[in-house]
């Protein structure tokens, strides 16, 4: 293998690359990141066995070939690399890496053995431009387990009805829901594990996400540009989600998202010393966040709201409400409480399409 490739362009996707490298692995390969020039082209491969991530990298091959070299090592080096061209060269079991002014070499193992992220691409399921999946899921991946012990839990669900996608997730303390109309063939219900789905946020350039799925090796495979972030599909029962989401309420409260959310920041400070409870009260137009502790002390902030309905109280966690706050954008929310013991269900005035549940705390006093 011998390639010329622009520092700059590795330097582009290096950091996406690398969080699909294992950090704890018995097999040394796994350390390893797979270096492939195939076809006239050139490829960097990541994988953990969990996710695999593979960028195809603009170069300049002069022999086909491949091999792996440790991913730490090559990220470091090339991340401390001035912008220009650099020669990639397999010299026996050796990466040679040379530069114009320098010349480093890394010590490899075999491609052979290193795993295939997957065998196809399968059938495309819907493509959404990055505008469009990160507006939809913001506000819906957060709400996913991270607890492995229920892989249901974990994943984002993606389904498609008619006219209408929409993305589901929940831990079982909360959960959130974000209908998307758009046209689509046939209907489906993917369960793609919430990890992937954070990669994909993370990249911050625009273009269009385009999901396909291998039936035969019951892979996701979302592409993304030059990008493809490969994963296993969950085989898992979703919760019926729709059961638990309340279709009345005795309680309605329109608030400004910023004052309530500075609130509960205030409020968590006294929190975290008692089992990170915040205690909603609504009386009148006006919401008192509170929170006590016994061995700190107590706070209570007001703030304005527009009431609809009777007088009402809920406590929720403080986590959750600001993971919540902090995935909106919306200036305007709404919260709507049937009681304590009942699930309290955020929405936006301006946007049906969106709701978020989370389960109440029973609170003392």
């Amino acid at each position: 293998m011998k390639l010329l490739v622009l520092i700059e362009n590795l330097q582009k996707h290096l950091p996406l690359l690398y969080r699909g490298v294992s950090t704890r692995s018995q097999l040394p390969v796994l350390l390893n990141i797979l270096l492939v020039a195939k076809n006239g082209k050139f490829f960097i491969k990541s994988t953990d066995l969990e996710i695999g991530i593979e960028a195809e990298i603009p170069a300049n091959i002069k022999k086909e070939g491949g091999t792996t070299v440790p991913a730490r090592k090559f990220y470091d080096l090339i991340s401390s690399l001035p912008h220009g061209k650099i020669t990639l060269s397999l010299e026996g079991k050796t990466l040679e890496i040379v530069g114009e002014k320098t010349k480093s070499s890394l010590q490899t193992i075999s491609m052979e053995e290193f795993p295939a992220l997957y065998e196809e691409k399968g059938a495309e399921i819907i493509n959404l431009t990055t505008e469009e999946f990160n507006k939809n899921i913001t506000s819906v991946v957060f709400a996913a387990s991270t607890d492995v012990v229920r892989p249901a839990l974990s994943g984002v669900l993606v389904k498609k009805e008619g006219s209408n996608v929409f993305f589901v997730a929940t831990d079982g303390y909360r959960l959130s829901l974000k209908q998307y109309q758009k046209e689509t063939k046939g209907e489906v219900a993917l369960l793609i594990p919430s990890r992937i789905i954070r990669e994909l946020l993370s990249i911050k350039e625009t273009g269009k996400i385009v999901l396909y799925v291998a039936k035969n090796s019951n892979q996701i495979i979302c592409s993304y540009n030059e990008i493809n972030i490969v994963g296993r599909l969950i085989e898992a029962e979703y919760p019926n989600y729709q059961k638990i989401i309340p279709t009345t309420h005795t309680t309605k409260i329109t608030f400004n998202k910023d004052e309530v959310e500075k609130a509960v920041k205030i409020a968590s400070v006294f929190a975290r010393e008692a089992a990170n409870v915040v205690k909603f009260v609504v009386q009148k137009n006006i919401l008192r966040v509170s929170s006590s502790a016994p061995s700190v002390g107590e706070n209570t902030v007001e703030v304005e709201v527009q009431l609809e309905g009777e007088e009402n109280q809920i406590a929720f966690n403080a986590r959750y409400l600001l993971d919540l706050f902090g995935s909106i954008h919306e200036e305007q929310m709404a919260l709507e409480i049937t009681g304590p013991l009942n699930p309290g269900v955020f929405n936006l005035p301006t946007d049906s399409s969106f709701i978020h549940l989370i389960m109440p705390i029973r609170a003392q006093g």
